[in-house]
């Protein structure tokens, strides 16, 4: 198979995790959309997400041509944010990320601009066999939870803010998640983790 079908096949994988609405899509209907001359387009896989329960609460995700992704593109994406009025965004990218596009990122407090490498979302961690049932918990729910038990948000155990299942689902510092996992004595097993 040569570089350009690996490509191709690739970015197939990446963007069919990334866009779980559209599982149906088979490979060969990407190509025909997203590669008809056989190399990736990769611009036209940006799209944006709308919460369910919120269609004002969007996110943009960008694919960008690039290996290395410097401050120009970064500020470029922050640019197309602030026009269209979209505060979330995810960059999915195929080689590295400079550290002044890193500082860049995380410049504009009111934006939260997640990045993920390609490799990262080839495979779809939440459904693979060895991994929990996670829940993200509102804020409602935290609060019932630690008055129903009694706790302080600090005795809570701790979920890393760069673990992927946190990455995953872009939890924030101070959210809980709940982790339902099969139990051979109880059936199942609840815990809950604090974002630190």
């Amino acid at each position: 198979m040569d570089t350009d079908a690996r490509e191709v096949t690739r970015m197939w994988r990446v963007y069919r995790t990334v866009h779980q609405i559209d599982l149906s899509r088979t490979l060969d209907q990407f190509r025909s959309e997203f590669a008809p001359n056989g190399k990736v387009d990769r611009v036209r896989l940006t799209f944006v997400v709308q919460k369910r329960d919120d269609p004002t609460n969007q996110m943009f995700v960008f694919f960008p041509d690039l290996k290395t992704i410097g401050v120009a593109v970064v500020r470029e994406y922050i640019e197309k944010m602030t026009k269209e009025g979209v505060f979330n965004a995810v960059i999915v990218f195929p080689g590295s990320f400079a550290s002044a596009a890193e500082k860049a990122r995380t410049a504009v407090p009111k934006m939260r601009i997640e990045k993920f490498q390609e490799s990262d979302l080839l495979v779809n961690i939440t459904e693979h066999e060895l991994v929990p049932q996670h829940r993200v918990l509102g804020d409602e729910q935290k609060k019932e939870i630690l008055k129903r038990y009694r706790l302080k948000e600090t005795q809570l155990p701790r979920i890393g803010l760069e673990d992927a299942v946190a990455r995953y689902y872009g939890m924030v510092r101070g959210q809980v998640v709940q982790i339902i996992r099969p139990s051979e004595t109880a059936g199942r097993y609840v815990t809950y983790r604090m974002c630190m």
